[in-house]
């Protein structure tokens, strides 16, 4: 049987590669590491985390990531089963070892019987002889492809920065200063409710920062990176304080949710939180802190944090450019390049922003090339599904226009959230007849939406079981 080709082994390669595997169909998955390297990578191994360790949240009926988490442990995913398998404490959150995590997807991919594993670049086009293409090859696409394809589609791609956050020594943190508690007291997946080490600053403290950080020296854009916007899920901190003083500490260092418990009388004017990022517990890394500040710059800055005087950094951040398509446009709804049918795309080069967000549109991607290798009609999922709204942004549009300025809107990447979803009819009174207004009515409305995807996704599983079984 011919194979499906996948070029590009992170989260979304890796499972539409075992997606394909599982379903007995030969998979071919091509990684250019370590034959070329990237400015982020620093391993060869499948599905390495180049930034944070956190697939977020992990609550499936209030929180649409942790709803997506849910729909792939119900198609079996690798991602998720390594991810589980690997799980740090984190709060609420799922978060991973992140070496742990990709060395589980590395073997299990290289042990599956129907998966070749092909380290080398694909420059340019794919051979002509490769009957079915999936390219995965998310944020750093290499020049060649990109180039290609490019030209293929007739559209201009577009990009964005995503910038790296620091990880700290733990044994490096004044535990003087700073103490552990998960914001207010949450208890998730493998956690304990003090899963955060915290770092209070007062006010003065606050501002002496921000001023360092509007003052510190940037790394320079080369000239291809001038005038790229940044996706603003991963400001970087700089940029942020820009923005307004008081903005990271309504951002990434607010302090609602946290007692100081060196000092519980005095509420901290902001705090900067590290969540633990192995699982051994000795690496730590700065949540929100993505920046783009120098080396130098940044360790005299971040060491003006109480508790991070004398931290000494495993990494320190970075940035790297991050290159997307205009998917409604040159995408059809199942991810296919209208241009060249036999090439389907998956992952953060749709527009998609996020892990588990990747690794679900791989998986789609997948699903869909096992469907259509079998001749049989791909059946998509529900918009009301979290998988199903992520897809209908990336192949529906979504694409607004500025008619004021008398400019096209831009198609821009998004993470999964509940405004991609259907509106839904929620309860406006609880079980004792009063009516529901804020938080509870947002919460009622949320647990309407989470457990109507559920029941439609295990709809829509039947109907893939259906035609599985039928092919077979």
């Amino acid at each position: 049987m011919t194979p499906i080709h996948i070029i590009g082994g992170g989260l979304a390669g890796s499972e539409a590669a075992w997606q394909i595997a599982q379903a007995g169909l030969p998979v071919v998955l091509h990684e250019m590491r370590p034959v070329r390297k990237t400015d982020a990578h620093q391993t060869e191994g499948l599905a390495e985390l180049v930034c944070s360790n956190s697939f977020r949240s992990d609550d499936s009926e209030q929180n649409a990531v942790g709803l997506i988490h849910h729909e792939l442990r119900q198609l079996g995913s690798l991602i998720m089963s390594c991810a589980d398998a690997h799980q740090v404490p984190a709060g609420s959150a799922l978060a991973v070892d992140r070496d742990g995590f990709s060395n589980a997807v590395t073997t299990a991919l290289q042990n599956h019987p129907n998966v070749t594993i092909s380290r080398e670049e694909v420059a340019g086009l794919p051979p002509s002889d490769w009957e079915k293409v999936i390219i995965a090859t998310g944020p750093l696409t290499s020049p060649a492809l990109s180039a290609a394809i490019l030209e293929k589609s007739g559209e201009d791609a577009l990009a964005f920065f995503d910038a790296i956050a620091p990880i700290v020594h733990f044994e490096s943190v004044d535990l003087s200063k700073a103490w552990f508690q998960s914001r207010y007291d949450k208890v998730g997946p493998g956690g304990t409710g003090k899963d955060y080490l915290n770092c209070p600053l007062d006010k003065v403290q606050y501002e002496a920062f921000i001023d360092a950080l509007l003052e510190g020296e940037t790394a320079d854009f080369k000239e291809w990176e001038e005038n790229t916007p940044y996706f603003d899920g991963c400001l970087p901190i700089e940029v942020m304080a820009a923005r307004g003083r008081e903005t990271l500490r309504h951002g990434p260092m607010k302090p609602m949710g946290l007692t100081n418990a060196h000092n519980p009388q005095v509420k901290a004017y902001a705090v900067v939180q590290l969540r633990q990022d192995n699982a051994l517990g000795t690496l730590y890394n700065m949540v929100g802190f993505q920046t783009k500040l120098k080396y130098g710059a940044q360790a005299d800055i971040f060491r003006m944090i109480p508790g991070l005087e004398n931290a000494q950094f495993a990494r320190l951040g970075g940035l790297h450019r991050n290159t997307f398509l205009n998917s409604p446009k040159v995408l059809d709804g199942t991810l296919r390049l209208k241009a060249d049918p036999r090439l389907r795309f998956a992952g953060q080069i749709t527009g998609c922003e996020g892990y588990v967000e990747s690794a679900s549109v791989g998986c789609l991607a997948g699903l869909f090339a096992v469907l259509e290798a079998r001749g049989q009609e791909i059946v998509l999922p529900p918009a009301t599904t979290a998988m199903g709204a992520l897809l209908g942004h990336i192949t529906g549009g979504h694409i607004t226009r500025d008619e004021g300025a008398g400019k096209p809107g831009s198609f821009q990447p998004m993470n999964v959230n509940f405004g991609l979803f259907p509106e839904v009819d929620a309860p406006n009174k609880d079980e004792n007849g009063k009516r529901l207004k804020g938080k509870d009515k947002t919460r009622a409305k949320k647990l309407a939406m989470t457990n109507r995807a559920k029941t439609d996704f295990t709809g829509w599983q039947a109907k893939l079981g259906l035609v599985k079984q039928a092919a077979e």
